[in-house]
């Protein structure tokens, strides 16, 4: 099962003891700063979690697997995410 957003505000308002209209505000606003800074093309690192960076792709060959047609893929941004080694040690423990 995935862990969603109104799972992680429900955990953060019992442990914060906040109530659930600010704790869903705080969340949003955290994940809209997340969203602004990578549009922007920024990396974002958070210690003990990991980093997500911003990765620029450039125009490049391709085809169409169904129909063998030979085509350009646009250059594009990626967002990748490495984790850092206390959640890797976490993970594997």
């Amino acid at each position: 099962m995935a862990l969603t957003k109104t799972v992680i505000a429900e955990r953060i308002q019992n442990k914060l003891n906040f109530s659930r209209t600010e704790t869903y505000d705080i969340l949003e606003e955290f994940l809209e700063i997340i969203k602004s800074t990578i549009a922007d093309g920024e990396d974002i690192m958070i210690s003990g979690f990991g980093k997500f960076c911003v990765n620029e792709k450039k125009v490049r060959k391709g085809r169409n697997p169904a129909t063998n047609e030979e085509m350009t893929l646009p250059a594009r941004r990626v967002v990748t995410f490495k984790c850092s080694g206390k959640l890797r040690d976490m993970i594997n423990d």
